[in-house]
């Protein structure tokens, strides 16, 4: 994946909707949001918009709507134009006093034609048209109060948010996850007898829901965009049965065939399902601080790959609980401070121990340009060194500009370097391995054992002890390493064990964390006694079970049968679970897979690691 490449696909698509929002309000979804954040930054498109006012809202329904001194409207938005999002359009251009609306997608017209029903052959037809955004600027006209109004409706591929030269995510798609064994269940009842699915490799793009199916081809449509701005015909392989669908749909994808046919360039797409790694995504042997960072900081809201960073300490607040909510965070980002990006590229690459090192390089020299009265110290990196060279900045406003993406880091390095939870990071490495050695000598049965001493309910419970969400993590990370293992009377009383010791820890939390309450379900039993303060003994162990009427249902998981299939804890858990920056690849997938090595100098895109590529002709 080429550095400029992905950065400049990024900032030219941001640069086509800057080209649209002088003097105009503008709405933003969470996921174009984040990817402006990472990709030029809200100060770039505060200056396209000009003006002394704020201009920038979210795009939600209970957005506020723009009065009479405001004509003008950009709505930039990462999904489909269809069902909610076009009522949500509706509702708050309707409560507004517009003139000129600007629509931006960052789903391609062949997508919506799709959407909508349209078949292949009359799509082939309407090359060149675009029916669907014509229709919608009529509907927005309409929505004005007057046809003789202005209504534009466009595409632009905002796809990706480049969180460094060679790492790129996809915020719109954070919540795609790879089906699992019990979705074939789900899949079937929508099915006839005699077209049931037997497995997960039986499962194509066709025995999708529709929801699912569409989600599916928005993100081919992006990659797809991708390749057309490398200039490159690309060849996907593909590992787990989610990665298998998308690699066919992107070599079946009708535009890109099109796009293939004037393509100059190779390259290789490798998709995999992140199901394949629960092991690297939970385990704590990554030695890197921005894993550490982003696993105990708190999330920024509304995004999915920044946190907040505390930025008191250089004001003249006193840093307590309350003070932290008057002042705005910091965060990760600082894609216009070149000092900045290059400290958070080092620290993307190195060690834990390097990396603080780094920090501290990098702010002794900003201090020295800024004539600051430093005192050098050698030795061991401490939070307290770090923090008194931050310090250094508070006093003087032109030094606090000049260097505020740099102070945001830092202050990010401190407050990790300081959190409780990275003291409890050793703890969780030291069992990991105690249990890499148990798995290597011991049955299954025998490693559970040892996890049991370790369920400790609240009252219990120390800040050294490990939390509910964490033993999910161990559980996670204890079957995902086991591998292959006999189920004897041994290991199902051991796992009966542990589902009661769980049971008891969850019902005597005082309160669910929002993860566990995803878990649990509103109508489970563990819902029931918090909310009774009756718990009857039979329903301890099925405090998972939820009931099929839940609408999380399909999220959710019955723990009494699916103790032994971490993915369908880590659905649940993934998105707020670690990934290694600095993880490599295994040796068994360069032995069990050579042609990798063929295609690795080609390689464009990858969703995550390992196992056997299967390639997919283009057809």
């Amino acid at each position: 994946m080429s550095a400029p490449g992905v950065l400049s696909f990024t900032q030219q698509g941001w640069e086509q909707v800057l080209a649209k929002v002088k003097r105009a309000l503008v709405y933003l979804d969470a996921a174009c949001a984040e990817s402006l954040h990472w990709g030029c930054g809200s100060t770039r498109l505060l200056e396209a918009v000009g003006g002394p006012e704020c201009h920038l809202r979210e795009f939600e329904p209970a957005a506020v709507g723009g009065g009479a001194k405001q004509p003008k409207a950009v709505f930039v938005l990462s999904c489909l134009l269809k069902g909610r999002t076009v009522e949500t359009l509706r509702d708050i251009i309707c409560r507004s006093h517009f003139q000129y609306c600007v629509v931006v997608t960052a789903v391609n017209h062949a997508v919506h034609l799709t959407a909508n029903h349209v078949p292949a052959a009359a799509a082939a037809e309407l090359e060149g048209q675009q029916p669907v955004f014509e229709q919608l600027e009529e509907k927005l006209c309409e929505w004005m109060g007057n046809m003789n109004y202005t209504a534009e409706v466009l595409h632009v591929p905002l796809l990706l948010a480049p969180v460094a030269p060679h790492l790129a995510l996809t915020p719109a798609f954070a919540s795609l996850f790879p089906l699992l064994p019990q979705d074939v269940h789900l899949l079937n009842s929508a099915r006839p007898d005699k077209r049931r699915l037997g497995s997960l490799s039986e499962v194509d793009a066709t025995a999708l829901t529709p929801e699912l199916f569409l989600q599916i081809r928005c993100l081919v449509s992006g990659l797809s965009s991708l390749c057309e701005h490398f200039g490159v015909r690309e060849e996907c392989f593909a590992v787990g049965s989610l990665s298998r669908i998308i690699a066919a749909d992107l070599a079946n994808y009708a535009p890109a065939k099109n796009r293939r046919k004037t393509a100059t360039g190779r390259a290789s797409v490798v998709f995999v399902d992140r199901t394949l790694d629960l092991t690297g995504a939970t385990g704590h042997h990554g030695d890197n601080l921005v894993e550490k960072i982003i696993s105990v900081l708190p999330q920024l809201p509304g995004h999915t790959n920044d946190v907040m960073v505390n930025m008191v300490e250089l004001t003249a607040l006193q840093n307590e609980e309350k003070s932290q909510s008057m002042v705005a965070p910091g965060c990760l980002a600082q894609p216009k401070d070149a000092a900045a990006k290059a400290l958070w590229e080092a620290l993307l690459s190195t060690k834990h121990k390097e990396a603080v090192m780094e920090v501290r390089r990098h702010l002794v020299e900003a201090a020295s340009r800024e004539n600051l009265p430093i005192k050098m110290s050698m030795g061991r990196v401490t939070p307290g060194q770090l923090l008194s060279y931050i310090h250094l900045f508070k006093n003087n406003l032109k030094a606090l500009v000049s260097h505020c993406g740099l102070l945001q880091l830092g202050l990010a390095t401190v407050q990790t370097l300081k959190h409780p939870q990275t003291a409890k990071w050793d703890n969780f490495l030291a069992f990991e391995r105690l249990l890499l050695q148990s798995i290597g000598e011991s049955t299954m049965s025998v490693v559970l054992n040892q996890l049991l001493p370790m369920m400790k309910p609240l009252n219990q419970r120390t800040d050294n002890d490990y939390s509910p969400e964490e033993l999910l993590i161990l559980l996670i990370y204890i079957y995902s390493v086991g591998g292959e293992f006999t189920v004897d009377k041994d290991l199902g009383e051991a796992e009966e064990k542990v589902k009661k010791a769980l049971a008891q820890v969850f019902c005597e939390e005082s309160e669910l964390s929002p993860l566990l309450q995803k878990i649990t379900g509103p109508f489970s039993v563990l819902s029931h006694i918090l909310s009774t303060g009756v718990c009857h003994p039979v329903g301890c162990t099925d405090v998972f079970v939820e009931a099929p009427t839940s609408a999380q249902s399909r999220l959710t998981l019955s723990f009494t049968e699916h103790i032994r299939e971490p993915a369908a804890i880590a659905r649940l858990h993934l998105p707020s679970v670690r990934l290694s920056p600095e993880a490599g690849l295994p040796t068994a997938l360069l032995d069990s897979a050579p042609k990798f090595k063929d295609i690795l100098p080609n390689l464009t895109f990858w969703w995550h690691r390992p196992g056997i590529f299967r390639p997919y002709t283009k057809g």
